[in-house]
């Protein structure tokens, strides 16, 4: 068993067994390995133990007992995070939702569904497809993510632009606070009373309560739906004919862009029909009415080429069209098959910077003797740029994360964000330090107190201490104090 097994450890185990049937609870070492990490596997810690609860008020038994020991606890859904956000914490237990996957109900005249966090992001699309309804956001790891986990990064995908993301698709929640408090937080009416909770929920990476059950918005399967293959003789005129597109008023449901790296491994992958000799591809799907396509495909056929494309290529029928999307989504673990291990950042910035954002990263690439694939959201500038390295040597690993924060404050410096749907987790926890002051930063230990007084829910995640910051000299700080000290040990 982990930890050092006091006899008050031994009082709180005991307590979560009585809370707990036989098979939700693992203490036993060789049982807390999967749990030791999430998709940003180079951070690793066992846990105390991890619970594993059937229902909402085993979950509430959880964290009512951790309240009273005061134990910490890591929310985790299926485990892809990418910012080490479900990464358990010493003396913390992990609190599975993986078995809370249900869907409850669907309203479809209202067109919404309620699902229990640990339903997959993919299964709750596929359940509702015989009703001619969807749920929008589809991460690239949407066969194997929860909804919980969504809502917790405030994930997106690559219909993120025209359909939004998370935030923009989810009408109400239940939470329980570090308490077992049940909240109710939004309601499907369009609008509700009071501030805006709901939102301030999404992205809150488990820091301020654990989700038990969703309301999301559904939509009606599009009419007609066709993908357009561009492909481009540079990066630069690819994200150049990004800007284009959306400056001409055209919202396509989907904008994708990937280099020519990882072009071949994607390709090499799923074979999904990509030029290989392009240094560049775009991925635009248009939806609609056939008369709305036909428009809209005439309009983004002649930017294209008046951006250089050499070749485009329609894709109408859905299995052609689900295959280039295949190639897409498959893009992460394909590239992984080029190096031992990659570095993925997650930053976004104005889509005007995209050339030239790209063009720094190409320069850092020689740099650092790294090669960098690059696969992102092109049309809302979230860039994905995938570090090839080797960890079992030691100066590769420095180096790639050393380039990556520097991706990171490039991102801030041309007026972007140190993220975009990965979250922070403890990843990215200096890099907060380069984007918010230290007024900015203490306001979010305010929230973050409001709903946890205790510090107990996924404690070290997300917002750095006041004191880190000033230690990385990205605070101006005079006589050794800091601003709001009695914030610090959040």
């Amino acid at each position: 068993m982990a930890g050092d097994g006091g006899s008050g450890q031994d009082a709180f185990l005991d307590a979560l067994r009585a809370a707990l049937p036989d098979d939700a609870l693992l203490i036993h070492e060789e049982d807390l390995h999967p749990y030791e990490c999430d998709g940003l596997s180079v951070l690793k810690a066992l846990p105390l133990a991890v619970a594993l609860p059937h229902n909402r008020e085993q979950v509430q038994a959880v964290l009512k007992v951790c309240e009273q020991f005061g134990i910490g606890v890591v929310p985790r859904g299926a485990g892809t995070g990418l910012s080490g956000g479900a990464r358990p914490n010493a003396g913390a237990i992990v609190l599975s939702l993986a078995r809370l996957k249900q869907m409850l109900a669907v309203d479809t005249r209202n067109r919404t569904a309620q699902v229990q966090p640990g339903m997959r992001n993919l299964a709750i699309s596929e359940a509702v497809r015989p009703l001619g309804l969807y749920y929008a956001p589809d991460p690239s790891s949407q066969i194997a993510c929860t909804i919980g986990g969504n809502v917790a990064e405030n994930s997106g995908g690559v219909h993120c632009l025209k359909y939004g993301l998370t935030v923009h698709n989810v009408l109400a929640l239940e939470v329980l606070d570090a308490s077992g408090e049940l909240l109710h937080i939004g309601s499907q009416a369009p609008d509700s009373p009071g501030y805006d909770l709901l939102a301030l929920m999404m992205g809150s990476e488990g820091l301020l309560g654990v989700v038990t059950e969703c309301t999301l918005r559904l939509l009606p399967i599009p009419e007609n739906t066709l993908v357009i293959l561009a492909a481009f003789p540079s990066v630069g005129a690819a994200a150049d004919a990004v800007s284009a597109i959306i400056a001409a008023g055209i919202i396509p449901a989907g904008l994708e862009m990937m280099d020519q790296l990882a072009i071949a491994a994607a390709e090499d992958f799923v074979h999904a029909g990509y030029p290989r000799d392009a240094a560049a591809i775009l991925l635009c799907e248009l939806d609609g009415s056939e008369a709305e396509l036909q428009v809209r495909l005439h309009a983004v056929e002649n930017l294209l080429e008046q951006h250089g494309a050499g070749s485009i290529r329609i894709a109408r029928d859905a299995e052609t069209r689900l295959l280039l999307w295949k190639g897409r989504k498959a893009a992460f673990p394909a590239v992984g098959r080029l190096a031992p291990d990659y570095y993925c950042m997650d930053g976004t910035i104005p889509r005007k910077r995209l050339a030239e954002v790209l063009e720094q990263i190409a320069a850092w690439s020689a740099e650092y003797g790294l090669q960098v694939a690059n696969v992102f959201h092109a049309g809302d500038g979230n860039l994905h740029p995938l570090i090839l390295y080797d960890a079992n040597i030691e100066s590769q690993l420095q180096a790639a994360e050393a380039f990556g924060q520097g991706i990171l404050e490039l991102c801030v410096a041309v007026g972007g964000s140190i993220t975009g749907e990965h979250g922070v987790g403890v990843e990215k926890l200096d890099s907060m330090c380069a984007q918010f002051t230290p007024a900015e930063l203490a306001q979010l230990h305010r929230i973050k107190a409001a709903f946890d007084p205790e510090g107990r829910l996924n404690p070290g995640k997300a917002v750095p201490s006041l004191h880190r910051c000033a230690e990385l000299g990205a605070m101006h700080v005079h006589h050794g104090q800091l601003p709001f000290p009695e914030l610090e040990r959040f």
